[in-house]
Protein backbone atom coordinates (compact mmCIF):
# COMPACT_ATOMS: atom_id res chain seq x y z
CA UNK A 1 0.00 0.00 0.00
CA UNK A 2 1.25 3.31 -0.78
CA UNK A 3 2.58 5.98 1.76
CA UNK A 4 -0.35 8.44 2.18
CA UNK A 5 2.09 11.36 2.57
CA UNK A 6 4.07 10.43 -0.24
CA UNK A 7 2.66 12.41 -3.74
CA UNK A 8 1.85 9.40 -6.01
CA UNK A 9 4.32 8.66 -8.97
CA UNK A 10 3.07 9.17 -12.45
CA UNK A 11 2.74 7.12 -15.52
CA UNK A 12 6.35 7.12 -18.10
CA UNK A 13 5.60 9.83 -20.39
CA UNK A 14 7.28 7.58 -22.77
CA UNK A 15 4.43 4.78 -22.89
CA UNK A 16 2.58 6.99 -25.32
CA UNK A 17 -1.31 8.34 -25.61
CA UNK A 18 -2.90 5.15 -26.55
CA UNK A 19 -1.07 3.16 -23.75
CA UNK A 20 -1.96 5.90 -20.95
CA UNK A 21 -5.72 5.75 -22.20
CA UNK A 22 -6.08 1.98 -22.12
CA UNK A 23 -4.70 2.27 -18.61
CA UNK A 24 -6.97 4.67 -17.32
CA UNK A 25 -10.31 3.04 -18.81
CA UNK A 26 -8.82 0.86 -16.39
CA UNK A 27 -8.69 2.86 -13.61
CA UNK A 28 -4.72 2.95 -13.97
CA UNK A 29 -3.46 6.73 -13.49
CA UNK A 30 -0.11 6.06 -11.72
CA UNK A 31 2.67 3.91 -11.07
CA UNK A 32 0.85 2.62 -7.75
CA UNK A 33 -1.77 1.32 -9.49
CA UNK A 34 0.40 -0.13 -12.25
CA UNK A 35 2.48 -2.18 -8.72
CA UNK A 36 -0.85 -4.04 -8.20
CA UNK A 37 -1.42 -5.43 -11.76
CA UNK A 38 -0.42 -7.94 -13.55
CA UNK A 39 1.91 -6.64 -16.57
CA UNK A 40 1.50 -9.45 -18.87
CA UNK A 41 -2.61 -9.08 -18.42
CA UNK A 42 -2.10 -5.64 -18.97
CA UNK A 43 -0.03 -5.91 -21.85
CA UNK A 44 -3.21 -7.88 -23.76
CA UNK A 45 -5.50 -4.26 -23.66
CA UNK A 46 -5.67 -2.50 -26.65
CA UNK A 47 -3.15 0.37 -26.75
CA UNK A 48 -0.08 -1.63 -24.61
CA UNK A 49 2.56 -2.36 -26.56
CA UNK A 50 5.82 -4.37 -25.36
CA UNK A 51 6.98 -0.69 -25.64
CA UNK A 52 4.90 0.84 -22.90
CA UNK A 53 4.99 -2.42 -20.42
CA UNK A 54 9.17 -2.53 -20.50
CA UNK A 55 8.74 1.12 -19.63
CA UNK A 56 6.40 -0.10 -16.81
CA UNK A 57 8.71 -2.30 -15.48
CA UNK A 58 12.04 0.30 -15.83
CA UNK A 59 9.62 2.51 -13.75
CA UNK A 60 8.70 0.36 -11.14
CA UNK A 61 11.84 -1.29 -10.88
CA UNK A 62 13.83 2.72 -10.18
CA UNK A 63 10.94 3.19 -7.59
CA UNK A 64 11.39 0.22 -5.38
Amino acid sequence: MADPTTPPTPLPRGIGRPATAALALEGIATLDDVRDRDLDELLRLHGVGPKAIRLLREALASTD
